[in-house]
């Protein structure tokens, strides 16, 4: 039997990205021996190297050779060498301009604390223990993609202002996503929004009343972005799946990411229209880090899993792996940014490692 073959696109950008990115692909080379599957690599630029390479954020080639994957694994954009640049020309235009031209309109991050990391959160072990939530951010629409103007005022003060716009359809379509994905999880969802100030926040709220129609099994609950940013710190094992536009998403999905004591643990998906897919780690580029061979991979590694699952179909796969960073973590094993005492954290080859080996256990378990 011919095996399955899969393009998988790897954009590594700028910083830590090239680390975690060459880590994961090492990864998904060691699932392609256990599975009857191989991945083809193609690589391209974006981001800050991009930039200083081709003049552009976002290169033609780059967004062709995605276009043309099965899937695409991004490491990371940014850094203070292009913080000074005009907007067209900072990092995370490449960003906003992969999303747009890829339709990736849903970004799916998943918060879970693994049982083995509560003492590495800020927050109190009860507060924490058994968090398992999944932010759904609505990630082609609002202020982030409406239009931008600066200019002067009758006063002779300069004035800046961004549009927010949505519009029915692009709120169904994220709201229906995210209420399939409560179905199969607890059939809870919580649309946060602003209603009580927003008109595009009415509209959302209006939106998903009418939908959740459809959805009699699963719950439905509205909650304003304040008070949520306020629950998720209190209380977060009272959220199941949490969706909600753009820019509130944004800021919602690092809180959440925090409850499980570092940002380097979370990963997250973007998703298209079928089962196309943009995967990246939360983290970011730390610039700082870059270089040194200590940076966290379970996040691109566990980025990498949700990549298995939701575009290529490989739950088997997925599953593995997640089992293999968790029996890593279970282990005692750490990078700096989670370990208890510094002085015995481990860089990111030797945990990189460490999970390949785990993964090998359980192929040679079956």
């Amino acid at each position: 039997m011919t095996k399955k073959s899969f393009t998988i696109a790897v954009l590594p950008g700028d910083g830590i990205g090239p680390e975690v990115t060459a880590a994961a692909v090492t990864l998904l080379e060691q699932v392609a021996k256990q599975s009857d599957v191989t991945f083809q690599f193609t690589y391209g630029r974006i981001g800050g190297c991009a930039i200083d390479q081709d003049g552009t954020p976002l290169p033609e080639e780059t967004l062709q050779l995605a276009k043309a994957a099965d899937a695409v694994l991004l490491g990371a954009v940014g850094g203070p060498k292009w913080d000074q640049n005009p907007g067209h020309l900072r990092p995370e235009a490449g960003l906003l301009g992969i999303r747009k031209a890829l339709g990736l309109y849903a970004n799916l991050r998943p918060a879970t604390m693994h049982p083995s990391l509560v003492e590495a959160s800020s927050l109190k072990p009860e507060v924490v223990s058994g968090v398992d939530l999944m932010v759904v951010r609505e990630l082609t629409g609002g202020i982030y993609f409406g239009e931008k103007k600066r200019y002067q005022g009758a006063d002779g003060a300069e004035v800046a202002e961004d549009q927010l716009i949505y519009n029915e359809a692009e709120i169904e379509r994220i709201l229906r996503v995210s209420f399939e994905i409560a179905r199969k999880r607890n059939k809870r969802l919580c649309s946060v929004d602003k209603a009580n100030v927003l008109e595009s926040s009415r509209l959302w709220r209006k939106v998903a009343d009418r939908v959740a129609a459809d959805y009699p099994d699963v719950e439905l609950t509205h909650m304003l972005v304040d008070a949520c940013a306020m629950q998720l710190v209190r209380a977060p094992k009272q959220f199941d799946v949490i969706v909600t536009e753009n820019m509130f998403g944004d800021i919602l999905s690092d809180e959440a990411a925090m409850l499980t004591g570092s940002i380097g643990m979370l990963a997250s998906a973007s998703l298209a229209e079928g089962s196309f897919g943009l995967y990246e780690p939360v983290h970011g580029s730390a610039p700082d880090i870059a270089g040194k061979g200590i940076a966290n991979p379970l996040a691109t590694f566990l980025s990498a899993a949700l990549m298995l699952r939701y575009s290529l179909g490989l739950d088997a796969a997925a599953e593995a792996v997640e089992k293999a960073v968790s029996a890593v973590l279970a282990a005692g094993h750490r990078t700096g940014d989670i370990a208890p005492d510094p002085s015995k954290a481990i860089g990111t080859a030797e945990m990189t490692q460490l999970v390949l080996d785990e993964l090998a256990k359980q192929a040679v378990a079956k």
